[in-house]
């Protein structure tokens, strides 16, 4: 009998362990604060969030963060006529949309690099023909420095223009993962297939939080 209960036990043990969910980490250099709790001082560490924004979507509607809020959404940068990595992102971002577009909770946010030449109507073709509807993934225009200032001090990617690269253009092919309170959770290599596959799967972790 006892050897049973301590069966019971670890089985009861295993199956709690297997219930807690998992998180993911918060990325960013935080401020840490002082907080008095319960009489206690206690440190507290503040992570860095998304700033508002406003853009101008495919449709030549204004976007800005509260389109976003309370969604999880991930964000990339881009530019219609680059001749690199682009293409490749795109291809893999299209697996994402196709798994969670008919998600409410999910969101996401291509930004052009190339605001001269990717107007809306431009953005507009090019979501036309990777198939995507709606407004699950917005792809946005706007002012070059704003749209480089979020990029590079914020989402912490690459984004500016460089004439030695190919199509003039330096940019980051990471996909960003965003929270409902705008702190960044994950970092993926848009790239690949594995960086893009670790991201749908984070994504879901994060949807359970």
């Amino acid at each position: 009998m006892k050897a049973q209960w301590i069966w019971l036990t670890m089985i009861i043990i295993t199956v709690a362990a297997g219930c807690e969910t998992k998180k993911l980490p918060y990325l960013g250099e935080p401020d840490v604060v002082n907080k008095v709790i319960d009489g206690k001082e206690k440190e507290e560490k503040i992570y860095p969030t998304i700033p508002d924004f406003s853009f101008t979507n495919q449709d030549k509607q204004t976007v800005t963060q509260a389109d976003f809020k309370n969604k999880v959404y991930v964000a990339d940068f881009f530019f219609v006529t680059c001749p690199t990595i682009c293409p490749i992102m795109k291809k893999n971002m299209l697996t994402v949309y196709k798994e969670f577009k008919d998600n409410p909770d999910v969101k996401i946010l291509s930004h052009t690099i190339d605001p001269e030449h990717d107007n809306p109507d431009v953005l507009k073709q090019y979501a036309t023909d990777l198939g995507v509807a709606g407004t699950m993934w917005q792809f946005v225009t706007g002012d070059r420095e704003k749209i480089y200032d979020i990029g590079q001090k914020h989402y912490m990617v690459s984004a500016m223009e460089d004439s030695s690269q190919a199509g003039g253009y330096i940019h980051s092919g990471a996909f960003v993962l965003i929270d409902k309170e705008r702190h960044i959770r994950g970092m993926y290599d848009g790239t690949t297939e594995a960086g893009t596959a670790k991201l749908k799967e984070d994504l879901k972790i994060l949807l359970k939080e």
